[in-house]
């Protein structure tokens, strides 16, 4: 089975504060899938982050919503073209008021760092070189 795109639901806090962060960080927002409840942030022609304010998304489920800052559900890791735009993304997010929760990780064949948004969600950003993977 193959699927044609992925949307990533996350709860926030402020709809208007984590567009300020990701037009920060380059992204484009769908404004047809956009009010004061929802935000469709467009990561690439098939993926989509759906920023829903927390009261919003607990429409969607039963179950209590993480608090990003103390727990973890999913790490979101992006690809990325390079070394250079990983790093490029994660200075944007620190300036833009994210925080960096490790070190970055090089593997040789792959070098990853990652960033936490305003509401604790993580984004992993790699870049990987599959001709330099061991024994390739």
């Amino acid at each position: 089975m193959r699927h044609k795109q992925i949307f990533v639901n996350l709860p926030v806090k402020d709809v208007e504060r984590s567009k300020r962060f990701y037009s920060a960080m380059g992204y484009e927002f769908n404004p047809q899938f956009s009010n004061e409840q929802a935000l469709s942030m467009v990561i690439s022609d098939d993926i989509y982050a759906m920023l829903l304010v927390e009261e919003f998304f607990q429409t969607f489920t039963p179950r209590k919503i993480s608090d990003a800052h103390t727990t973890t559900e999913v790490l979101t890791c992006l690809s990325c073209e390079s070394k250079a735009q990983v790093d490029e993304l994660i200075a944007k997010a620190r300036a833009a008021g994210g925080t960096v929760p490790r070190e970055p990780q090089d593997m040789g064949f792959m070098y990853s760092q990652a960033y936490a948004d305003p509401d604790g969600h993580i984004w992993e950003l790699m870049y990987m070189d599959i001709t330099q993977f061991p024994g390739a």
